[in-house]
């Protein structure tokens, strides 16, 4: 995934959306697991609609039917949530959900507002994982924890919780914390209540990437790479990212139109690579 600046336009709508998730969990081990494809399955999306003078003018909230995880909600999540498997019964699956929700989502500019990156990230994945295009949802986004954090903590790698934001801007939180709704409407009211004028939208390119991909951090070409990533650096006028330093990788098979087979080989030598490593420890 990746961030990048775009302009603000003043009558663009924001949509600030949270959600809530399930896990796998065995009952005889007491252990989690996971699809490693769809490791966080969406069982609630919450969100609320804001005008460009950040005021609340409309609401979404549905649970979703789960079909990964369908035999219980996870133990942690049950408690902080509340959320039962009998809440979830009846409730439309991901693909209706998500349709719904996408109508929910303004055609006026809109952006994307999230609390951390991680929530949109698991949007796309989701999808990924029940094979729908999202390719028509705005990438416009803004993480309203990285600037509550800057304006709050003074610091944006400090990140604070969203109730000690909350309580730290002295507003209300009459309504329970761990609903999709509720965190959306938490979201909403802290971005309102700090310095938002300089705030602009970035453009979110997910790619799908893991940290075990071939592609990861492995560059086709390393002077090129290395050369490729200051020039961003310098125009961005920050350290890139993980995340960005990835997608820059990534471009190079693309651009060189790297066949399977010597990409194959690629990660053949990067295993053996770290096994020789493992071995040096």
């Amino acid at each position: 995934m990746m961030f990048i600046i775009k302009e603000r336009n003043l009558d663009m709508e924001y949509i600030v959306f949270d959600l809530e998730f399930n896990q796998g969990f065995n009952r005889k081990h007491r252990k989690t697991f996971s699809d490693d494809l769809c490791p966080f399955e969406i069982i609630q999306i919450g969100a609320v609609k804001m005008n460009s003078n950040f005021q609340i003018i409309e609401t979404f909230d549905t649970f979703v039917k789960p079909c990964i995880y369908t035999s219980m909600i996870h133990p942690y999540v049950a408690k902080i949530t509340g959320i039962k498997l009998s809440d979830l019964s009846n409730a439309p699956k991901f693909k209706e959900a998500f349709a719904e929700f996408c109508k929910f989502i303004s055609n006026n500019d809109p952006v994307l507002c999230v609390w951390g990156k991680s929530d949109i990230k698991e949007v796309y994945r989701n999808c990924a994982y029940h094979n729908i295009d999202c390719s028509e949802i705005t990438k416009s986004c803004i993480d309203i924890q990285y600037y509550a954090s800057k304006h709050i903590n003074n610091s944006t790698s400090q990140q604070i919780g969203l109730e000690n934001a909350i309580k730290h801007l002295g507003l209300d939180d009459s309504v329970s914390y761990h609903n999709a709704l509720n965190d959306a409407y938490y979201t909403a009211k802290v971005f309102a209540n700090i310095p938002n004028s300089k705030i602009s939208p970035e453009l979110y390119v997910y790619t799908g990437i893991k940290e075990e991909d071939v592609y990861g951090l492995d560059p086709y070409n390393e002077e090129s790479f290395l050369d490729t990533c200051q020039n961003f650096s310098d125009i961005l006028k920050r350290d890139l990212s993980k995340d960005e330093k990835n997608i820059l990788s990534l471009a190079q098979y693309i651009k060189y139109d790297i066949d399977d087979i010597e990409i194959k080989k690629r990660c053949k030598s990067k295993k053996n690579r770290k096994k020789k490593l493992k071995k040096k420890r």
